[in-house]
């Protein structure tokens, strides 16, 4: 999925050929950035297993190769899921459930190996060539096959933020930790820094596009756990500017 001038110029190295320890050991690298993860919104019995091979053990056993090898450096990804009604932590699925056992892993390494972590809580996000079922990426493909979309009220708010903003965190993030800022360590949210209703970001959507999207508001119930009002709390990393708001 990457294109050539990315790709020609990445190495690369299969989890599943080589132990994580000692791809960290042959990469050397100055900072690790970790987004690996395995997403559902509702879980089915089938999917714990794989929810928490990606969510908990991947991350835990790259963390121990980096404390194998020496490398302190470290930049994640957490989810504003795990922090439902607005609690410090109330998990709203089994994702963000184990996203936050994840955090404990984490906090050993950094209390046992001098770990420097920045974590970097998420939001949703949006951007051109969205492989997801998201719903901005489908609305369009919706429209030109002129399908209709039956979805909730609308009421819930929501935060999103681009794609390109979301990966200008990350490298600054890691530009900080490879530059030795650990003052700069901590927990950080990437965030339009506000909220808008869903069927507001929708409306937003179509005056951008100039398209009107097929969408029949009102005609489905809310999911159980429903987030209606992201989480407020944390702090944007210093530095961290939004080239995208056309939509927030």
């Amino acid at each position: 999925l990457l294109p050539p001038t990315v790709r020609d110029n990445v190495q690369f190295y299969d989890a599943d050929q080589m132990p994580l320890s000692e791809i960290v050991g042959a990469a050397a690298p100055d900072v690790v950035f970790h987004l690996a993860t395995y997403y559902t919104t509702v879980h089915s019995p089938e999917e714990i297993d794989a929810l928490i091979a990606a969510n908990i053990t991947f991350g835990t056993k790259l963390l121990d190769g980096m404390s194998q090898h020496g490398v302190q450096n470290f930049v994640y990804a957490r989810s504003s899921w795990q922090h439902y009604h607005g609690d410090v932590y109330e998990p709203v699925n089994l994702y963000a459930a184990s996203k936050e056992a994840f955090d404990a892993v984490v906090r050993f390494y950094e209390s046992a190996y001098d770990l420097h972590t920045i974590r970097l809580t998420l939001f949703d996000t949006y951007g051109e060539n969205d492989r997801r079922n998201k719903l901005l990426a489908v609305l369009p493909t919706l429209a030109a096959q002129g399908k209709r979309l039956a979805l909730s009220k609308g009421e819930q708010r929501v935060d999103f933020v681009h794609v390109k903003d979301a990966a200008r965190a990350f490298l600054l993030a890691g530009q900080y930790l490879a530059e030795g800022h650990i003052e700069q360590c901590g927990n950080y949210v990437v965030s339009s820094g506000h909220t808008i209703t869903l069927k507001e970001l929708v409306q937003r959507y179509e005056t951008l596009l100039g398209v009107k999207f097929p969408v029949d508001w009102g005609e489905k119930p809310y999911r159980a756990r429903e987030v209606m009002m992201p989480w407020r709390g944390g702090r944007i990393l210093p530095g961290g500017e939004r080239m995208y708001k056309e939509l927030m």
